[in-house]
């Protein structure tokens, strides 16, 4: 089974949908347990027999005690996690002359902390049931390219892949492999502002060869990948998923 967390809208809904369109067990973690509902009624509609049905886990990661308990939670409901996408995240607008001590942390805290204790908490039960699993965190583009009033943001996911290099090498004795998906520009709640300022999105679009945004859809054959055998030998890898914004 997997766990998707901010699973509930955006990239995360994707991931989520390609899971239980590929039979697996989805366990979405959310703040909000009204959209935990929505995407797992979603979810309840997809997917073949035999899988166990989609839940809702209302979870704030930025909180230690908050995944502790959504992790017993899963693992009463499905016995079990074998793979995690640690996908929660969210940014800040701000110009850094402007930016707060407070808003810096906010943002680094939700980007970065919460992947380590999500994966903290899940590889303690990975190693505990004897090894073997698959972490994967969403990080973006913006760990190459430079985002002007996106410091913040840019430098957690920046740190989210070394820790993914570091836990890939740490972790593999376990059989616990860890990867990252770099995700370019895409149309998301999180987006919508900078996908509506018209100068903005046309940059964008004739910056991509595939002359569009990206779409949470678009997330869901890769997270199938990363989260089954057929990725048995990739580990601390990031892989791009960006309409090839990155090579042109």
């Amino acid at each position: 089974m997997s766990v998707v967390t901010g699973g509930n809208s955006g990239i995360g809904a994707g991931i989520a949908r390609g899971l239980a369109r590929s039979g697996a067990s989805v366990a979405v973690w959310g703040r909000r347990e009204d959209a935990n509902a929505e995407i797992v009624s979603e979810l309840s509609r997809l997917g073949g027999e035999g899988r166990g049905e989609p839940a809702g886990v209302v979870c704030d990661v930025t909180l230690e005690g908050d995944i502790v308990r959504a992790t017993g939670e899963t693992l009463e409901r499905y016995g079990r996690i074998d793979s995690c996408f640690a996908n929660a995240g969210g940014g800040d607008l701000s110009p850094l002359l402007h930016t707060s001590l407070e808003q810096w942390d906010r943002v680094v805290r939700l980007d970065l902390t919460s992947v380590f204790l999500t994966f903290r908490e899940i590889a303690r039960h990975m190693v505990e049931r004897g090894g073997g699993g698959r972490l994967i965190a969403t990080s973006s583009i913006g760990t190459i390219f430079g985002m002007p009033r996106q410091s913040s943001y840019s430098a957690a996911k920046g740190g989210v892949d070394a820790l993914v290099r570091s836990l890939a090498v740490e972790l593999a004795r376990d059989g616990i492999r860890v990867n990252s998906i770099l995700a370019g520009w895409v149309d998301t709640p999180m987006t919508a502002p900078l996908l509506a300022w018209e100068k903005f999105d046309q940059t964008i679009v004739h910056r991509t060869p595939l002359r569009r945004w990206g779409r949470p859809p678009d997330f869901e054959g890769l997270a199938v990948y990363l989260a089954s055998e057929a990725s048995e030998f990739m580990t601390g890898e990031t892989i791009r998923l960006d309409g090839g914004y990155s090579v042109f």
